[in-house]
């Protein structure tokens, strides 16, 4: 007669070893999710931080008028060359970041506002009033055009990680109000 336990030995150590591969196999897939997402994360965090200095880079450059006087040095205290400036996202005194602006902010359009346009109780509109009694030697007499213009810029700035291989481009338009002589010379 044959004995029965014999013959489960074996299916017992196979089922156990089955059971084990099917473990490790879900371990590893686990961990290759969580790594695959850490990276994700990652990658997220650094294209926002990029978006963000290009950002930051615009603003600081459209609050302050030199981009209008000079496109090719409209970056007050550059870091790395004229429009370059460099971002410090952690705090610890090296920079992750450089926004370059590329190409150079330009100017997209200018139009003379006219007198009649004018709002004199406004100290800023006011500025840009001209004479319109005399008809000879004063600017905008004949045309009814004030002293100002209002112009439109592209600026186009493109960040790139240090560390990380972020790269984002953002382009921004903005309104400014120019004296007619800077809308001459730089529009």
């Amino acid at each position: 007669m044959s004995n029965p336990a014999r013959k489960q030995h074996g299916t017992t150590l196979v089922i156990a070893l089955i059971m084990l591969v099917l473990l490790t196999l879900f371990a590893l897939s686990s961990m290759n999710t969580a790594n695959s997402s850490l990276k994700v994360t990652g990658n997220m965090q650094a294209k926002s931080e990029a978006l963000n200095a290009a950002q930051e880079t615009i603003e600081t450059v459209i609050s302050t008028p030199q981009f209008i006087a000079d496109p090719a040095n409209a970056v007050v205290n550059p870091c790395a060359g004229s429009n370059t400036r460099c971002a410090d996202v952690t705090g610890d005194g090296t920079p992750e970041y450089t926004t370059t602006l590329v190409p150079q902010p330009a100017c997209v359009s200018a139009k003379p506002i006219k007198n009649e346009t004018l709002n004199l109780a406004s100290a800023e509109d006011l500025g840009c009033s001209s004479g319109q009694q005399q008809q000879f030697g004063v600017a905008g007499a004949v045309t009814g055009n004030s002293l100002c213009a209002n112009s439109v810029w592209e600026i186009s700035a493109q960040t790139r990680g240090i560390a990380s291989s972020a790269v984002v481009t953002v382009r921004q338009g903005v309104g400014v109000r120019i004296s007619t002589d800077d809308a001459g010379s730089s529009c």
